[in-house]
């Protein structure tokens, strides 16, 4: 996959969000714990997929989360806040791929894939997404 853009690469992503790293997310070994990382991404996806004022599902439908592919890069300690970029990788047909990654101080922590379907709140089905929706996402795109 050439075409696939550079997820350690902060020139990726389009949308941001920040966190911050707390004192109860540390362990044992003196760093973040890794289920922390998988909330600073979920922290990310919220921020993208949730706008009360402009939803990006349509009524009666909403998004659940089928894979999640995490890569640990580099440890994170406590204090400070964390950047969580975020990125359409690829749109399908009742699909869509995110490319995330954490950065903290400067340097990426995590790289991740997430693939989440768009899913009939009544039927607890997936639903096909409206060409509005699929367009709306592709403008978070990295070819934009």
């Amino acid at each position: 996959m050439t075409d696939v853009p550079p997820l350690r690469d902060r020139a990726t992503f389009p949308l941001w969000t920040r966190d911050t790293a707390r004192y109860r997310d540390t362990d044992r070994q003196g760093h973040l714990n890794n289920a922390v990382f998988a909330t600073f991404l979920e922290s990310g996806r919220v921020a993208f997929l949730v706008n009360p004022e402009n939803p990006l599902a349509p009524p009666g439908c909403g998004f659940v989360i089928v894979r999640l592919e995490l890569d640990f890069r580099a440890e994170m300690h406590w204090g400070g806040e964390v950047e969580i970029g975020t990125v359409v990788l690829r749109v399908g047909r009742s699909s869509f791929l995110l490319g995330q990654a954490i950065f903290q101080d400067g340097g990426c922590t995590a790289t991740a894939r997430t693939t989440i379907v768009m899913m009939d709140e009544t039927t607890r089905k997936s639903a096909p997404m409206p060409e509005k929706l699929r367009a709306r996402l592709m403008r978070w795109s990295a070819r934009g």
